[in-house]
């Protein structure tokens, strides 16, 4: 049944901007709440999160991508309460708790109410919070696509995962495990090796002391997750036919990867998560079973989004950064 009509057309709480730049431009104010298409359900959002994407995006990094059209609403991860369906959705139904990742290429999360397509969301396990299930999404996916889909991860492998205690690697470690890798390593700082550890990892690197990258021959995978590295700079420490997979390159080292891969046995990916009801569901499933869990590095109010970007860009975050809505 689709929510009453009066609670689609008030304007909603927000976090938005207006312009480019540092955290200075995002307010919280009412913007318009928008209305499901026939394939989209509405979601009155309870949890959502911060992600360097999206202080990346609001300080112009990508604007070849987003454009020039205001106000933007950011934000990547959704998690709450069904409020109304579009006349074609056949799988939720209003009250039903769901997450997952917008497909719009906007964002629009950080808000009191986001649409999802029908076709990209999932329920929200059982055993899981509303602040859990905003840590999940967007995190979670990048790890699983990113082992699975491009580093081709197989039974027994050695796998690498740098930046093991960020918001992405966090998840990493985890699903290399469940995916069936032999030996996971994690790369983190000195504070977070015994959360790395906690995670499943068989051998955690202090950054600061140990440089993967000289461990010849040792991985068969390498999946940067901090984008702190490149495939040149790994070659030596993959074994033959080995695979390096980021998300966040340096765009300079991306030429030189993509040059240095043409004369190797070895591979280098680039990619971008994708917004997938059916990997999101495996995710609960492994979520449900306590194979996987979120990690929760700190909780700020929607109001104070500007705070979360200011603590994420500071780096050394362990986890996610959650929004309550």
């Amino acid at each position: 049944m689709p929510q009453p009509t009066h609670l689609l057309i008030l304007p909603m709480k927000a976090i938005y901007f207006e312009e480019y730049g540092s955290a200075e431009v995002l307010r919280y104010g009412e913007q318009p709440t928008p209305t499901p298409k026939a394939n989209q359900i509405l979601v009155r959002v309870r949890a959502s999160s911060v992600n360097p994407v999206d202080w990346k995006i609001r300080q112009g990094d990508l604007k070849l991508i987003t454009g020039y059209k205001f106000p933007k609403i950011p934000g990547r991860d959704v998690a709450g309460e069904v409020a109304a369906v579009g006349d074609n959705v056949t799988r939720f139904r209003v009250g039903d708790r769901v997450y997952g990742m917008p497909n719009d290429g906007a964002g629009n999360a950080n808000a009191e109410y986001a649409l999802l397509a029908e076709s990209v969301a999932a329920f929200i396990p059982e055993r899981l919070s509303f602040e859990e299930a905003g840590a999940v999404p967007l995190g979670a996916l990048t790890a699983l696509q990113g082992l699975h889909d491009y580093g081709q991860i197989l039974s027994g492998d050695r796998v690498l995962i740098n930046g093991a205690s960020g918001g992405v690697g966090t998840f990493a470690v985890q699903i290399a495990k469940a995916l069936g890798a032999g030996e996971v390593t994690g790369v983190c700082g000195p504070a977070n090796v015994e959360l790395v550890r906690s995670l499943g990892a068989d051998r955690v690197l202090n950054h600061h002391e140990h440089d993967f990258t000289h461990d010849v021959s040792r991985y068969d995978l390498i999946f940067d997750a901090a984008g702190k590295s490149s495939f040149t700079a790994c070659q030596e420490a993959l074994r033959r036919n080995g695979r390096y997979v980021t998300t966040t390159p340096d765009p300079a080292a991306v030429v030189l990867d993509k040059f240095a891969s043409v004369f190797s046995t070895k591979s280098s990916y680039v990619f971008m998560a994708k917004e997938r009801g059916t990997d999101l569901a495996l995710l609960s499933a492994w979520l449900q079973a306590e194979t996987i869990r979120p990690v929760i590095a700190k909780t700020f109010p929607l109001s104070a989004t500007a705070d979360a970007h200011r603590f994420s860009e500071a780096g050394g975050v362990a986890g996610k950064i959650v929004l309550t809505v």
